[in-house]
């Protein structure tokens, strides 16, 4: 605005034509900045879109299989749930609790993987966090029914499932730590100490008063349908405790068997179950029975490096435990590494457990609690129980040998088709450097070696 002197009446000068052009100018440099805007703010929209989105990913991104190191220790943060909720009544847990246990589920605190997922080492709480595969055809419904039956069943010889987790995305077991790793590792394992025999018989009657506390004792039963050495934990008094059965099948009384996909690891199986898909107390008998047979000769349930017809444990062992018992001459069949160092009496007794246990007719099986009762004569005053059940050693009077033979060469194919160069199954166990750690419900290793 223009002005003139003081008190005089302000004029404006003449209105002249707009520069040429002004207007267009005006109107692009509005146009580029809305433009500018609304790129901005549709930049920061996908920006802060894409990064939630990711970070959903990366907290739902599952454990790597078949990859172990050995666990180290982990602070958990203050608002960490304390070890006695842990141990105490609380039995679900959110998932960033677990996380929180574990450290984010690092690498640094896996430890292994079972047959029903990888474990992550809560250490510092003295739990074994376990993942499990979701979408096998089990509802969060029955799968919280099953968690919540096997949750009540505490037993010495049994690993305590101390809670679970399941959200959509997740489903995780907390399990007791048990920190002596497997039978499998103390009997197969590379450059360890040879197990004695005392504490071989300590761990047989400790897994057998387990398996008949589980057919016996719980109501509903429940068939564990995986025993196998990998699957007794072993704490530091070299008690054992059945691991994995949390999962098993739970039968009413009123069936006999589970019809279902394979689930024990071959080597352990019952030779119906093969044929027929079925599965009874007496196929866990049989697998305990190959159990007892690594303990009694140190071999592997299967070597395909051994002569045709040798590779299977169990047919091996059959002639050898009936000559055995038939002489008391136990020296062919005992662990070479034992150099004869065995209790004679405790030996016939596990041989002949062994004997009843891989009897071809599951009719003819004993039950886990006469297994049991066989092995723990002090649990018996009036001595073990008669196992032979009609049936000479090494024989059964209700089996087609000739489906046993077709069987056995199912058996002879699976093993060439699913055996390593070690005989083991697929986990490797990296070198500890004595930082931390143990085991737990899904047992930790400590030096290089192979388990499944």
């Amino acid at each position: 605005m223009w002005t003139g002197p003081p008190g005089s009446a302000a004029t404006a000068p003449p209105l002249g034509p707009p520069p040429a052009g002004s207007n267009v100018k005006t109107e692009v440099l509005i146009g580029l900045s809305v433009a500018g805007i609304v790129l901005s703010l549709a930049s920061l929209f996908i920006f802060l879109y894409f990064n939630n989105n990711n970070r959903g990913k990366r907290r739902r991104r599952p454990w790597k299989h078949n990859v172990v190191v050995s666990p180290e220790a982990y602070q958990p943060a203050a608002s960490s749930p304390s070890y006695e909720q842990l141990s105490g009544s609380k039995s679900w847990f959110t998932y960033d609790e677990l996380a929180g246990i574990t450290g984010g589920f690092a690498a640094a605190n896996v430890i292994g993987e079972g047959g029903f997922g990888a474990g992550g080492d809560g250490e510092r709480r003295r739990v074994a966090v376990k993942q499990l595969k979701v979408g096998g055809g089990q509802g969060e419904k029955e799968f919280r029914a099953e968690v919540d039956i096997i949750s009540r069943i505490h037993h010495r010889h049994l690993v305590t499932l101390v809670g679970y987790c399941v959200t959509q995305n997740h489903r995780l077991l907390v399990y007791e730590f048990v920190s002596n790793k497997t039978l499998e590792h103390h009997l197969h394992g590379r450059g360890l100490p040879v197990m004695d025999w005392h504490k071989r018989m300590k761990i047989a009657i400790g897994a057998a008063r387990g398996l008949t506390y589980l057919h016996e004792d719980c109501h509903p039963r429940i068939i564990h349908r995986d025993i196998k050495s990998a699957n007794i934990l072993i704490d530091d008094g070299f008690e054992a405790k059945v691991a994995d059965f949390g999962l098993a099948k739970l039968t009413n009384d009123s069936l006999t068997h589970i019809s279902t996909r394979v689930m024990g690891t071959f080597g352990y199986m019952a030779p119906e179950y093969a044929s027929s898909g079925k599965l009874t107390d007496r196929s866990d008998v049989f697998s305990f029975g190959v159990v007892l047979l690594e303990l009694i000769t140190g071999r592997k349930p299967v070597d395909a490096s051994q002569p045709l017809g040798e590779e299977s444990l169990v047919e091996w062992a059959r002639v050898l435990l009936a000559d055995a018992l038939e002489t008391d001459d136990f020296g062919e069949v005992a662990d070479p590494a034992l150099e004869g160092r065995f209790s004679t009496p405790e030996m016939r007794r596990m041989v002949g457990a062994a004997a009843a246990c891989v009897r071809h007719s599951a009719a003819k099986r004993p039950r886990m609690v006469q297994v049991w009762r066989s092995l723990d004569v002090e649990d018996d005053e009036g001595g073990p129980p008669d196992l032979t059940n009609g049936v000479k050693v090494g024989q059964s009077m209700a089996y087609d040998s000739r489906q046993y033979s077709a069987d056995i060469e199912l058996f002879r194919r699976m093993a060439v088709f699913d055996d390593g160069d070690d005989g083991d199954d697929h986990l490797a166990v990296a070198e500890d450097d004595g930082g931390g750690g143990g085991g737990g419900g899904v047992a930790a290793g400590s030096r290089a070696h192979t388990y499944s």
